[in-house]
C-alpha cells in the first residue's frame, strides 16, 4: 500500500513537521515518488542526512547534475554534530529543480509528540502540502516522556506534564497551533492504537490517515 495518495502529495514543495517519524515518512515518500519523478529531500531546519540518498551540498547546477544521474538525491549544507540545515539554494528554486521537494521542516527530538516554540515549524513559503505526524506511541504515557515541549503541550492540552498523553489532547494542540492541512499518525499497529487514531481524527478537521511505516499499512480515518 502507498502512502503518498492518501496523503495528496503533489509536485513542488511538501513540508513534514511534528512528532517522532519525519525522517521515516521523508524516506517513503521519496521511493514511492521517485517511481513518478524525480525527487529532493532536504530540511529547512536540522537534520540527520538519510544515508540511502547522495548527498549534495553544492548549488543549483550540483544538485541538476546529481537529480539527473540518481532520481533522488538529499541536499543541504553541513552544519554541527553530523548533520544538515538547509541548502544554499532557495526553496523556490529547488521545486524548479525537481519534481518533488521533501522537507523536514520541524524537530521533536526523536519523540512521538510535540507542541510549537513561536519560532517553529519552519514551513518553506511555496510548500504545497504540510503533513503534520503524529506517534501513536506517545498516548497513554507521560506528557513529561512522550512530548517535545512538554510544558508547552501541556498548556494547550489543558493538563499537567505528569499526565498521561491522550487523543483528546492531541487535538487541542493541533487545533491551538493550526499547522498543517494533513495529520499522519504513525505507529499505528494494534487495536487500541487504531481506537485512540480515529478518535483523534473525530476530533479534528482536516484529513488524517493513520498507518504504520514499519508494517505499511494505512487506512483514510477521515
Amino acid at each position: 500500500m502507498r502512502i503518498a495518495p492518501l496523503l495528496h502529495i503533489g509536485r513542488g514543495v511538501t513540508a513534514l513537521i511534528g512528532g517522532g517519524g519525519k525522517t521515516t515518512l521523508l524516506c517513503t515518500l521519496a521511493e514511492e515518488l521517485r517511481a513518478r519523478g524525480s525527487v529532493l529531500l532536504c530540511t529547512s531546519t536540522h537534520i540527520r542526512a538519510p544515508e540511502r540518498y547522495p548527498l549534495v551540498t553544492g548549488g543549483a547546477d550540483a544538485l541538476r547534475a546529481a537529480l539527473a544521474e540518481n532520481g533522488a538525491v538529499c541536499a543541504g549544507t553541513p552544519a554541527a554534530e553530523g548533520k544538515l540545515t538547509a541548502p544554499g539554494v532557495p526553496f523556490e528554486e529547488l521545486a524548479a529543480l525537481a519534481d518533488y521537494v521533501l522537507v523536514e521542516a520541524d524537530g521533536s527530538r526523536g519523540l512521538p509528540l510535540k507542541a510549537h516554540a513561536p519560532h517553529e515549524p519552519v514551513i518553506p513559503p511555496n510548500a504545497q502540502r504540510t503533513v503534520l505526524v503524529v506517534g501513536a506511541d506517545g498516548f497513554g504515557r507521560p506528557v513529561a516522556e512522550a512530548c517535545h515541549r512538554p510544558e508547552r503541550w501541556a498548556a494547550l492540552a489543558g493538563v499537567s506534564p505528569d499526565d498521561p498523553a491522550a487523543p483528546e489532547g492531541e487535538a487541542r494542540v493541533i487545533l491551538a497551533e493550526g499547522f498543517g492541512d494533513r495529520v499522519y499518525i504513525n505507529k499505528v499497529e494494534s487495536a487500541a492504537d487504531y481506537e485512540a487514531a480515529e478518535k483523534l481524527a473525530g476530533l479534528l478537521a482536516c484529513p488524517v490517515v493513520a498507518g504504520s511505516l514499519k508494517q505499511e499499512v494505512y487506512t483514510v480515518c477521515r
